[in-house]
C-alpha cells in the first residue's frame, strides 16, 4: 500500500463500460483475484478469514440446543404459521408476540421451514451474519486503507468474545450487529463521492436495524448524520437533501411493519408481548426505549442504578465496559482503539473537509463511543450480550488505527502511539486474565512481556529494517489477540442456553460490580431474593444471605409471582449457586435462587438466573400428556410467562399459549378472554408455575386462580397440569 491510499482519495473504478480498459475475468478469477490494485495474496487472505471464521462459528453449533428458548419457539411457530412469521408470535395459535420486531426471526424461521425444527437450523443463520459482518468491516477498512489492515480489523471482530457467543446465538444483536456495519460502511461510500444512493441504502440498513431491535439502532444515527453533513463532498443544500432522503428511506424501511400492526385491528391479531396497552409504540418507546435509560420499565424486572449507582443489571458508570461484569466480554482492545482512534484525528486533523479517511475515523470512532457511553450509564435492563454492538466498530478503528501509523511509522509520534496501543493492549490482556486466576494462569505473563517487548520494538519502528519491524508488529498483534482468542475459545467449546448468556470461561463475567470473588464480582445484587407463592428464597449477596419476601399463597399451593422476585427452585428441586437457595413448599414453583447472572445459562445448567431464563424441562410423560388429543386445540396447553410455555412447546411442536407474556406481567389474556377461550374449547390445559417474578399486573394471578379452583389437577411426575375440559 502507498501513502496515497491513505491519504489521497480512492482509486478511480475501472470502467465498465464494454471493451473498455482491460477484458473481464471470469467470475470465479475475480473472486480469487480480487481487485486487480491489491497484492496477489489479499483475496486468498480475505477469503481464508470468511472460512476460517465459518467453521469456527459452526464448531458443536448444536451444543447450545434451542440457546434462548424464547426466540426459538417463536422461530417454531413462524415455521408453522404465516401469521405468527409476520407478527413474531410465540405460538402458531397467535396469543402473543415476542417483545422485539421480528426481522432477526425471519432468517431463522425461513430456515426451518427448510430444513426442519433442529438446533443447527435455527442457529446457522445467525453464523452466517456474522461471517457476513467480518465481510463487511474488512471491506469497510480495506478500502481506504490496506488489505492488511482490513484483515486485522476481521480478524479482532472474529475473535471477540462476545462476537462468537452472539453469532452462535438466536437472539437479535447478530442482525443488528451486521446491519449497523453495513450502515457504517454505507455512509463512507456516500462521503467518498457524494451519491445519494449510498446514503438511503444506509437509511434502509438502519430501518431494518430497527425491526430487529427498535431504538437501539438508531444509537449511531448522530454521528453517521453529523459526518455526512459535514464531510459530504457536494454542496451544502444537497447534504441536506440527502439525508432528508435517507431519513425517509429509514422511515419507510422500518416503519411499514409499525404501521400494520398498529392498524391491524387488535382482536384479529396476536397481543403486542412486552406492552401494558397492546401498542407496539408503547413498547418502543417504554419498555424498550427511554425505559432502557431511566430504568423505568413497566412489567419489567426492575432497573439498574444511575450515575455509577448499582441496580439488577449491574454497575454504570464510565468504567462499566471495564468491569468484572463486562470487560472480558469485550474490552480487551478498547484502550487501544481509544489510542488509536485519537492518533487517527490527531494525524488526519489538517486534511481536507472532504477527507475520506478522517470521515473514516469519524463514523467508525464515533459509533464506538456513542454506543459505549449509552451502554455505560443506561440504567434499565443491561445484560453484557449487549455489548456485540460495539465489536465491529472496535475493530474496525483498530484495523485503520494500525494501517494509518504503520504507514506513517517513520514519524515518532506515530510509532510511540502504535507501541502504546500495543502496551494497552498487553496490560489489560494481563489484568483482564488476572481476573480469572484459575484459568490458563500462565497466559497473562507472555501476553504482558510479548506485548512489552513488542512495543518497545515498535518504538523504533521507523529505524529497524521492515522485516525487523514486520517483526515487532506480529509479535504485538499476537500478544493483544492471545487473551481474546483463549476466551473465544472457551466460548465455542460449550453450548450456551438461556436469556442471559456470557462469553468466555466461568467467571468471567460476574454481575454485581467489585469486589467479591475472583475479578472483584460478587454477587446478583437486589431484586432476587424473594419468592414464588407457597416458598421463600434466599439470595446469597457478596457472601451474605438475605432473605426473600414471602409471595401470596393461592389455592392448592400452585401460586404466581408476588413481589418477592426470584428465589425458590425448580418443581421438586432446590435451585443452589453461590450462596442463593430456594426451598420449595407445597406445590408453589420457583425457579433456580441466588447465583451469579454471567454464569447462570452456561451450558444449560439450571443455577442462577441464566437457568432462571430458560425453558422448562418437560418429561416424557408430560410430553405425552400434552400431544394427547392436541389437534383439536388451538392451544394444546398455557402457562405464566414465555419461557415456561417455550419449553413445553419446543418439546411438543403444539402451540403453548403464554399468560403474561416475557415476565407474566402483561394483561395478556384478560380473564374474562382466557374463560371465553375455555368455554370454547381452544385450550387442553393449564400448566401450573410460571412467571419471572417482576411483579404482577393480577391477569396471571386472577387466572392461576380461577383455573385451581375450577379445573381438576393432573400430576405428571414434579409437573402440576389442570385440565380445562374437566371440572374439579
Amino acid at each position: 500500500m502507498t501513502s496515497t491510499t491513505v491519504w489521497g482519495p480512492p482509486p478511480a473504478a475501472p470502467s465498465r463500460a464494454p471493451g473498455a480498459g482491460r477484458p473481464r475475468q471470469p467470475f470465479p478469477r475475480r473472486l480469487w483475484r480480487g481487485r486487480p490494485e491489491d497484492p496477489r495474496w489479499a483475496r486468498p487472505a480475505l477469503l481464508g478469514l470468511l472460512a476460517a471464521t465459518l467453521l469456527l462459528y459452526l464448531y458443536d453449533l448444536s451444543a447450545s440446543g434451542y440457546a434462548n428458548s424464547f426466540y426459538s419457539a417463536a422461530v417454531q411457530a413462524g415455521s408453522t404459521s404465516w401469521k405468527a412469521f409476520f407478527f413474531g408470535s410465540l405460538d402458531a395459535g397467535n396469543a402473543i408476540t415476542v417483545d422485539k420486531p421480528p426481522a432477526s426471526l425471519w432468517p431463522m424461521e425461513l430456515s426451518v421451514r427448510i430444513f426442519g425444527l433442529r438446533s443447527w437450523a435455527i442457529l446457522a443463520p445467525e453464523v452466517l451474519m456474522g461471517v457476513a459482518t467480518v465481510a463487511v468491516v474488512y471491506a469497510a477498512v480495506r478500502r481506504r486503507f490496506s488489505p492488511v489492515a482490513g484483515l486485522i480489523a476481521g480478524a479482532v471482530l472474529a475473535l471477540t468474545p462476545v462476537a462468537a457467543l452472539m453469532f452462535r446465538f438466536n437472539n437479535p444483536d447478530a442482525m443488528l450487529a451486521l446491519l449497523m456495519s453495513v450502515a457504517c460502511y454505507l455512509v463512507v461510500r456516500a462521503v467518498e463521492d457524494g451519491r445519494t444512493k449510498w446514503l438511503v441504502w444506509a437509511g434502509v440498513a438502519i430501518g431494518f436495524a430497527f425491526l430487529a431491535k427498535t431504538l437501539q439502532a438508531f444509537l449511531i444515527l448522530p454521528p453517521l448524520a453529523v459526518v455526512y453533513a459535514v464531510c459530504a463532498p457536494v454542496p451544502l443544500r444537497k447534504r441536506f437533501g440527502q439525508l432528508a432522503a435517507a431519513t425517509l428511506a429509514l422511515v419507510v424501511s422500518g416503519g411499514w411493519w409499525v404501521a400494520v400492526v398498529e392498524l391491524w385491528p387488535a382482536s384479529s391479531r396476536p397481543y403486542i408481548g412486552g406492552s401494558q396497552n397492546n401498542s407496539f409504540l408503547e413498547l418502543t418507546f417504554g419498555y424498550n426505549g427511554l425505559g432502557r435509560l431511566n430504568g423505568e420499565e413497566t412489567g419489567s424486572v426492575g432497573g439498574g442504578g444511575g450515575g455509577g449507582g448499582t441496580g439488577m443489571w449491574g454497575e454504570t458508570g464510565w468504567d462499566r465496559m471495564f468491569n468484572s461484569e463486562v470487560g472480558g466480554q469485550i474490552s480487551w482492545l478498547l484502550p487501544s482503539a481509544l489510542i488509536l482512534l485519537a492518533a487517527g484525528l490527531v494525524a488526519t486533523r489538517r486534511l481536507r473537509r472532504t477527507s475520506v479517511t478522517r470521515a473514516s475515523f469519524l463514523v467508525w470512532g464515533g459509533s464506538l463511543l456513542t454506543t459505549m457511553v449509552v451502554f455505560s450509564y443506561m440504567a434499565g435492563i443491561f445484560h453484557q450480550y449487549y455489548t456485540v454492538a460495539l465489536a465491529p466498530y472496535l475493530a474496525a478503528v483498530v484495523g485503520m488505527g494500525t494501517g494509518l501509523l504503520w504507514e506513517r511509522r517513520r514519524a515518532p509520534w506515530a510509532s510511540i502511539a502504535l507501541a502504546a496501543s500495543v502496551v494497552a493492549a498487553a496490560a489489560w490482556g494481563y489484568v483482564l486474565l488476572n481476573r480469572t486466576p484459575d484459568y490458563l494462569p500462565w497466559l497473562k505473563w507472555p501476553v504482558l512481556v510479548g506485548g512489552l517487548t513488542a512495543a518497545l520494538g515498535l518504538v523504533f519502528a521507523g529505524r529497524l529494517t521492515r522485516r525487523s519491524a514486520l517483526g515487532a508488529a506480529a509479535a504485538g498483534l499476537v500478544a493483544a489477540l492471545a487473551g481474546p482468542t483463549a476466551y473465544t475459545l472457551s466460548t465455542l467449546q460449550e453450548g450456551h442456553t438461556g436469556s442471559i448468556v456470557t462469553a468466555g470461561p466461568a467467571g468471567a463475567s460476574v454481575m454485581g460490580g467489585r469486589g467479591g470473588g475472583p475479578g472483584g464480582g460478587g454477587g446478583m445484587r437486589g431484586g432476587f431474593g424473594g419468592g414464588t407463592p407457597g416458598q421463600q428464597g434466599q439470595q446469597g449477596q457478596q457472601g451474605q444471605q438475605g432473605q426473600g419476601q414471602q409471595g401470596g399463597q393461592s389455592p392448592q399451593g400452585d401460586g404466581f409471582p408476588g413481589a418477592g422476585g426470584f428465589g425458590g427452585g425448580m418443581p421438586g428441586q432446590n435451585g443452589q449457586r453461590n450462596g442463593g437457595q430456594g426451598r420449595q413448599n407445597g406445590n408453589g414453583f420457583g425457579f433456580p435462587g441466588g447465583g451469579r447472572v454471567g454464569e447462570g445459562g452456561r451450558g444449560g445448567g439450571a443455577g442462577g438466573v441464566g437457568g432462571l431464563l430458560n425453558g422448562a424441562s418437560v418429561s416424557s410423560e408430560a410430553k405425552r400428556l400434552l400431544e394427547r388429543d392436541a389437534g383439536k386445540y388451538t392451544w394444546a396447553a398455557a402457562s405464566v410467562g414465555s419461557q415456561n410455555a417455550a419449553g413445553y412447546q419446543l418439546a411438543t411442536g403444539e402451540p403453548v399459549m403464554a399468560i403474561g407474556g416475557f415476565n407474566g406481567t402483561d394483561p395478556s389474556p384478560t380473564l374474562a378472554r382466557f374463560k371465553k377461550y375455555v368455554e370454547e374449547g381452544k385450550i387442553h390445559y393449564f400448566i401450573a408455575g410460571g412467571g419471572m417474578g417482576g411483579g404482577d399486573s393480577g391477569t396471571a394471578s386472577a387466572i392461576s386462580s380461577w383455573v385451581q379452583s375450577t379445573f381438576k389437577k393432573v400430576t405428571v411426575g414434579s409437573a402440576t397440569f389442570y385440565d380445562l375440559t374437566r371440572k374439579a
